[in-house]
């Protein structure tokens, strides 16, 4: 069964209660729930990940080469600064979804730049939780197919 790295960035753990306006009520433990639910409709594993941490999230990245398929990465605001981030994504050579809650091109114009999108495989950004589980059916379309 093909596995994922579901991968959540900084002050993702805040969901539900971080700015709602922007971000929804819905919370991380919610968003795993709908992935947990997607992954087993589409004959997929997941293991699912959140730190605050840059150093964090670039071992769980180096560390998902070999164990992973594939990746879905919400890097938080770390998607706008982070070359870190960007080198280790080409280093594992793993196909990765980049996800936004909300619509990065429509807000603040430093959210307009993803250092993320020019190594990852696409984007989805804009449609709240549900951004997750369209990562999880785009993989299993384009990548996890057989």
């Amino acid at each position: 069964m093909p596995s994922v790295l579901i991968l959540n960035g900084p002050n993702l753990n805040l969901l539900g209660t971080r700015q709602p306006e922007v971000y929804g009520k819905t919370t991380l433990a919610d968003i795993n729930a709908l992935c947990e639910a997607a992954a087993q409709r589409l004959g997929l594993t997941i293991v699912f990940e959140q730190s605050n941490h840059e150093g964090i999230l670039i071992d769980l990245i180096h560390a998902a080469k070999g164990t992973h398929g594939a990746i879905i990465l919400n890097a938080g605001a770390l998607t706008h600064t982070s070359i870190a981030l960007m080198d280790a994504i080409a280093s594992v050579e793993l196909p990765v979804v980049e996800v936004h809650l909300s619509n990065i091109h429509a807000r603040e114009e430093f959210r307009h730049t993803s250092y993320i999108a020019p190594v990852a495989l696409g984007q989805i950004c804009g449609f709240g939780a549900k951004g997750y589980e369209m990562a999880l059916d785009a993989l299993s379309e384009n990548i996890f197919k057989s």
